[in-house]
């Protein structure tokens, strides 16, 4: 018998809230969190706006030690261990970390990670004061530097690692923690992914032309997913965190299960048939896709909302196409469709992670969230799926199933499914 696993514990750093309780807030009332940001002008940026968590110093103090905030420069870690530690108490186990725990993990993703630090670094070494880098350069900057962080605060025994696959990353660490606990190597799992903010992490997008560059002047207007008035992506940062753990140990602690994760799939395009560093194979979508279903044992008529990647590009048409032909639904037979993005931009490695806390929150608190500033939808999609199926406001209802899929430069594709429980 499939070991089933649930999610028990949910933290979010986000543009538009801090903790689950104001994000969900802000998602449920459609907020932005999309702000100008002066430095980017100063910078000659073409899109002088982003999505940046507002965290205060005091609060910083109630998750690190003064020992570790010095010199602390890492925007991303920062924010991945505050999400990771917020689901950890919500799932009732911060109180068992004065002990290593062998049982649970963390695979919890990022993109880049310290770019400020390494930057610091940088110079200092240009400046031949190698010496004066500090003891924590190394943690602030590695790769694997969030994992590392989250492993030591919270007394985990079982794998600590980081992936990384560009936009991908949250949605594929959901899946490859799953996995883990179904192969009987774990029973408990940390799962989610963190991003850094600032513009040495948006400068190449911008170079690019990728970025929303129009709205500059109303910022909370400008991440318009699905709209035919889009102009690019809104560069975003924060964190999302989910502990997942088979039913059996969810039942017998006792804890709250938020929602069920029935299966995922992770794939690739290959870069061939119209796929490309920047751009998705639309066959490998498609496959994963339909994989995600097959191993969740569900039917495509069963999903009820589709938390999409839907980023504010050119690519939105291509991805409905996608979601059209994998699940053989159109009209008002498509399921409805939201992006988180159009409330908090594009949170890149953390996206998967943050859209996922809002699905299962939906799953959750019976709502559907709206998709803001897509009040002109495209007409390619409404060639495709009714606009019923794109919420402009909160829908209040119960939903029973949510497919959340993410595509990543590289032609990297996730794609998991989550069901009330």
């Amino acid at each position: 018998m499939k070991t089933r696993v649930v999610i028990t514990g949910l933290g979010v750093i986000s543009p538009n809230g801090i903790g689950v309780e104001s994000f969900l807030k802000s998602i449920q009332t459609g907020t932005s969190g999309i702000k100008h940001y002066q430095e980017l002008e100063d910078l000659n940026f073409s899109c002088c706006i982003g999505g940046i968590p507002e965290i205060t110093e005091e609060l910083k103090t109630k998750y690190f030690t003064p020992l570790q905030l010095k010199d602390f420069k890492s925007s991303g870690i920062l924010y991945g261990c505050m999400a990771g530690i917020d689901a950890y108490k919500d799932a009732g186990l911060y109180q068992t970390i004065d002990k290593v725990d062998y049982e649970s993990g963390t695979i919890f993703g990022a993109g880049t990670s310290g770019v400020e630090k390494f930057r610091e670094a940088i110079y200092k070494v240009d400046e031949k004061q190698v010496r004066r880098l500090g003891s924590t350069t190394v943690a602030q900057t590695m790769a694997s530097g969030v994992s590392a962080y989250l492993g030591g605060m919270l007394g985990l025994g079982n794998i600590v690692t980081t992936n990384s696959s560009a936009c991908t990353t949250g949605t594929e660490a959901i899946i490859l923690g799953y996995q883990r606990i179904l192969a009987g190597y774990a029973k408990r799992m940390l799962v989610g992914s963190c991003a850094d903010h600032g513009p040495y992490v948006w400068g190449g997008f911008d170079a690019l032309r990728v970025l929303a560059h129009k709205y500059n002047e109303s910022p909370e207007k400008a991440s318009r997913p699905m709209s035919k008035s889009a102009s690019g992506f809104v560069p975003g940062s924060g964190a999302g965190a989910l502990v997942i753990e088979t039913l059996d140990s969810a039942l017998e602690r006792k804890a709250t299960i938020y929602a069920e994760v029935l299966g995922g799939a992770i794939n690739s395009g290959g870069q061939r048939n119209g796929g490309s560093m920047t751009a998705p194979n639309p066959e490998g979508v498609q496959m994963c896709i339909k994989q995600a279903i097959l191993n969740s044992d569900i039917d495509p008529k069963d999903i009820d909302c589709i938390n999409g990647h839907l980023t504010a590009t050119t690519k939105d048409s291509l991805e409905i196409e996608n979601w059209v032909a994998a699940l053989n639904r159109s009209g008002e037979d498509f399921p409805f469709i939201n992006s988180l993005k159009s409330q908090i931009g594009h949170c890149l490695a953390a996206s998967g992670s943050i859209e996922s806390v809002a699905a299962v929150l939906e799953l959750y608190n019976n709502f559907i969230f709206p998709s803001i500033n897509c009040e002109d939808v495209h007409p390619d999609i409404l060639a495709m799926i009714s606009d019923h199926r794109i919420p402009k406001k909160l829908i209040k209802k119960e939903i029973n199933v949510i497919a959340k899929a993410s595509f990543g430069f590289g032609d990297v594709n996730a794609c998991v499914i989550f069901k009330k429980y």
